[in-house]
């Protein structure tokens, strides 16, 4: 009876009027205009729009937007002007960083020095314009840190790119180091640059075009028919590079090849490296060799990647001095990832070192965060919600309001200007201590931009407020629908959490809609279920987006019959949640973290700890996060599921 009475509502909610956008003033619509010109490159339209803005909040944005378009004739002095008029602001920052661009390009390096120091926001071609006016002042110690650009996974910026055709010409970067690039953007696929780095060798040295190619295209037929002249490093490297591409397409056919005549022509550092990767891609697949392929590497340098996917593959076989062997290796930035503090210690305690593990957990624990929970669930403890929460005064909360950037931050929500109004709103807090952070929190929260709430909130050291760390709006709403399909409402609050940071507009790059997200396909697809009229233009409503998401989340979790692989499959489908089970049952948090999709083993992690918060918070049974995970069922050859789910 309840869940039929709520469908009518929801139903005769879906077949009402939208209500009517908010009239846009002359001055939105001026701003707005603005915008868009600035973004065609039409100065001359953007001068006419912004006439109407002197004295506006977001006049700034106008001035920059115009100074920008012309930034390559721009005087310094006008430049200079800007930065003075607004200094400390997030739009100063970002045209001090674009006008180091110009001078780098000019080669005007007194200019540019003294306009680096103040920049916070840096990028590697501003570094790459360092580097070069320390080479232009006679620092030759430059080289050496310049270096560094060679190890980026993807094409170089203009900036970058000379300097590297500068240390080229004076033979400052040898071949190993153009093949360690070149072999770097191959993996990445990055085929274009790596083409611009292979011209850095010379001539003798370059591989032939059309193997390349084909090493890209038709890796099986390369390694079928290996080329003659193996003892080349050029050719050499085309055929590791197909070994490469084969083994991420399908590593079990490149692990055949390795084994046969074509790897014992290799020399064994090439062998241990391609092990290395057919390993990675095949831990990457869950696939049970992968651990055998790693120990067959030897010796070769494996990427911090390669490492943590070691390290997942020994979590799923089991094999605790595996992962230890994966970690050690690892990067000191790597080692410190909770993810791996955490299973480190696991690793210590199942050989029997209980005050090592200890030590380990002790490292992370009393953090909101999902190894931080299991750290401290190890130890004895539990979910740890900080009181009292310290809920800002109004004098500190008309401070915030007085703030400029916050201010502009908020008027660019309200217009639509979503990217630019988060770029200026994180710039604004960067400094702020606990008391301002969380008085723009409540600054936020009053506005209704909750996303900006929750995620200042969530920077406190000291002072909390988890009430609004995890904030709960459309409370009645999602307790009514969580209700109504049978669902944990901590668990629903904790999935929109993160889904949209309860951002009712919330869009994302894929379509996806609304506070819960929603594909178009994926909503259709429920509204036909449950008998609602479907409407685009609707899904983004609040009681329209509740209604479907809850519903597929409840159809998910019947289908699957695990939270965690509901949390998966909402995020990634269910046929992918299904598949990344194992042969044999699987402890929850070693299944979440062996998602090979990194948005989705994120994903699932952050929502099953923001479950147990808002459990707490909600004054519910408080249910530790390891009994939550529990165990994933094996797969079974006879199990049925509904294979129309989307």
């Amino acid at each position: 009876m309840i869940l039929r009475q709520f469908l009518t509502i929801a139903l005769a909610l879906s077949a009402g009027v939208a209500a009517a956008a908010p009239k846009q003033s002359p001055a939105d619509d001026a701003l707005l205009k603005s915008y868009d010109a600035y973004r065609a490159g039409d100065a001359l339209k953007l001068a006419r729009h912004a006439a109407a803005l002197n004295g506006h909040v977001l006049a700034p944005y106008v001035e920059y937007w115009r100074l920008q378009l012309r930034l390559e004739e721009a005087a310094a002095q006008e430049v200079r002007e800007y930065l003075q008029k607004y200094a400390g602001s997030y739009l100063a920052d970002r045209l001090r960083a674009d006008w180091l661009k110009e001078l780098g390009k000019r080669a005007e390096w007194q200019s540019f020095d003294l306009e680096l120091a103040p920049l916070v926001h840096e990028d590697i071609e501003i570094r790459c314009y360092a580097w070069s006016s320390r080479l232009a002042r006679g620092d030759e110690s430059a080289y050496g840190e310049a270096r560094a650009m060679w190890l980026e996974p993807r094409a170089l910026p203009e900036g970058c790119a000379e300097l590297a055709a500068k240390m080229a010409s004076e033979g400052r970067v040898a071949a190993p180091q153009v093949w360690q690039r070149v072999r770097l953007l191959l993996e990445s696929g990055q085929l274009a640059a790596a083409k611009s780095a292979l011209a850095r060798l010379a001539d003798g040295d370059m591989p032939e075009e059309r193997l390349l190619s084909q090493a890209a295209a038709s890796p099986q037929r390369v390694l079928s028919n290996p080329p003659k002249g193996l003892e080349k490093r050029a050719t050499r490297e085309m055929v590791l590079f197909a070994f490469v591409r084969l083994a991420r397409t399908d590593p079990r056919p490149a692990a055949e090849v390795l084994r046969g005549p074509l790897g014992e022509r290799l020399p064994e550092a090439d062998r241990n490296y391609l092990w290395g990767r057919i390993a990675y891609e095949a831990a990457r697949r869950h696939l049970r060799e992968a651990l055998a392929w790693y120990r067959l590497a030897g010796d070769a340098e494996l990427s911090d990647e390669q490492l943590a996917w070691k390290a997942r593959a020994a979590l799923r076989g089991g094999d605790w001095q595996m992962v230890r062997d994966a970690i050690d290796p690892m990067s000191v930035l790597a080692r410190q990832d909770p993810a791996w503090t955490y299973w480190y210690g696991r690793a210590l305690g199942a050989q029997g070192q209980a005050d090592g593990a200890r030590a380990y957990f002790l490292r992370i624990s009393g953090q909101p965060s999902f190894y931080s929970l299991l750290a401290s669930e190890e130890l004895g403890g539990g979910a740890a919600v900080p009181e009292p929460f310290h809920v800002p005064d109004e004098d500190e909360v008309a401070q915030a309001k007085r703030h400029a950037g916050l201010a502009r931050a908020l008027e660019l929500y309200r217009l639509g200007l979503r990217n630019e109004a988060t770029r200026e709103w994180i710039f604004s807090i960067r400094s702020m201590d606990d008391r301002q952070l969380l008085a723009a929190a409540e600054l936020a929260r009053r506005a209704e931009v909750f996303d900006r709430a929750i995620n200042t909130a969530d920077k406190t050291a000291r002072l909390h407020n988890y009430r609004v760390r995890f904030l709960a709006p459309f409370r009645d709403v999602f307790r009514e629908h969580a209700r109504a399909f049978e669902l944990e409402e901590a668990w629903v609050l904790g999935l929109v959490r993160q889904e949209s940071r309860f951002i009712v507009d919330a869009k994302s790059s894929a379509g996806a809609r609304g506070l819960m997200q929603l594909m178009p396909a994926t909503a259709r697809w429920v509204a036909r279920k449950i008998g609602m009229s479907y409407s685009r233009e609707r899904v983004a409503e609040v009681e329209t987006n509740v209604t479907l998401g809850t519903r597929y989340l409840k159809y998910v979790l019947d289908d699957l019959g695990h939270p965690v692989l509901a949390c998966a499959a909402y995020n990634a489908g269910p046929s992918r949640a299904r598949r990344w089970r194992d042969a044999r049952p699987l402890e929850g948090a070693v299944y979440a973290e062996t998602i090979p999709f990194n948005e989705t083993r994120d994903y699932v992690k952050k929502v099953m700890a923001n479950t147990v918060f808002y459990s707490a918070l909600l004054g519910g049974k408080v249910l530790p996060l390891k009994e939550r995970l529990g165990v994933i069922a094996a797969r079974s050859p006879g199990e049925h599921f509904d294979e129309a789910l989307p």
